[in-house]
């Protein structure tokens, strides 16, 4: 079809037009080829883990988490201090009631040492887990508004919580030239123990803060679970204190492993490969569940944040 005011062609463009897009047709598709492109699939094609995603945005995990680090402490008038003064204060009040009342025994390790080991990891793993389970839900406006890998959100979260560990493992080193501690080989293997306890804390952050997004009562019954996982892992009392016929129950939580094998890494004792076998095994397993899970639901929270 012709006429005076204005051509088509057999694709019903403009013949102006037409001639346009054929004199820039190959220099554009030139420029557009080095761009990334995404393939979407149907959800009939299962649920696509796009771990190259992972790599591509990389750096966004470090501003994620220093973002996080930033927003933490913003107008605190003791800043990331607080870090320290939590775990230390909570060692001197467990160390007054389970030196002078109930007489607990922590073997060679002093129990000052033992518990501000165990309470560090712990304090790591609670503020991160509680921090991964709100993440979503508090940033409405980056998941529904800019594609990113939304599994960095929780794991900033995690991230965040490692630099705080970092502050507060100061006073544990001081405690221990204090306690005079035996410098060993078993040195070596804390950052394995840190590594095991942040992939359990990003698995849990990661399912607990998918869920989160759609059914809001977790975030209600959150401090409850954790203070009862508190109490069910050796964090304050040592492993001799459990009756043996229930050994096995707390061997199988992962982190008594975890807190075991840190503190027996600290101050040089023998390892209980036993317990230290359960995380070493769950927590790849728990993070690849995790992720898988966290995928799954993803693509509904835009709809539902």
């Amino acid at each position: 079809m012709s006429s005076k005011t204005g051509e088509t062609t057999e694709t019903g463009l403009p013949a102006a037009g037409a001639a346009a897009r054929a004199r820039t047709g190959p220099a554009q598709d030139a420029a557009l080829a080095g761009l990334p492109h995404a393939l979407l699939r149907p959800e009939s094609a299962g649920v696509q883990l796009n771990l190259q995603d992972l790599w591509a945005y990389r750096e966004l995990l470090y501003f994620l988490t220093w973002r996080d680090i930033k927003v933490r402490y913003k107008q605190t008038l003791m800043g990331i201090t607080w870090v320290v003064i939590q775990p230390l204060l909570t060692m001197l009040i467990f160390t007054l009631v389970f030196t002078r009342f109930v007489k607990a025994d922590a073997g060679v390790i002093p129990y000052p040492l033992f518990a501000y080991a165990g309470l560090l990891l712990w304090t790591f793993f609670s503020v991160s887990v509680t921090s991964g389970t709100h993440s979503l839900i508090s940033n409405t406006s980056l998941v529904t508004k800019v594609y990113f890998p939304r599994a960095f959100i929780p794991a900033a979260a995690v991230g965040a919580g490692l630099v705080d560990l970092s502050v507060a493992a100061v006073p544990l080193l001081g405690l221990a030239l204090y306690y005079r501690v035996h410098v060993t080989w078993g040195l070596l293997l804390l950052p394995v123990f840190l590594l095991l306890g942040a992939s359990i804390a990003l698995s849990v952050g990661m399912i607990a803060s998918a869920v989160t997004v759609r059914y809001r009562d977790l975030r209600h019954a959150l401090p409850f679970l954790l203070q009862l996982w508190m109490f069910a892992s050796p964090v304050l009392y040592p492993m001799s204190l459990v009756p043996p016929r229930w050994r096995w129950a707390f061997a199988a939580n992962p982190l008594t492993g975890v807190l075991e094998g840190f503190r027996a890494a600290l101050a040089g004792t023998p390892f209980e490969w036993q317990l230290a076998a359960v995380p070493a095994a769950a927590a790849p397993v728990l993070v690849c569940l995790a992720y898988y899970v966290f995928r799954r639901l993803e693509d509904s929270f835009a709809d539902v944040i």
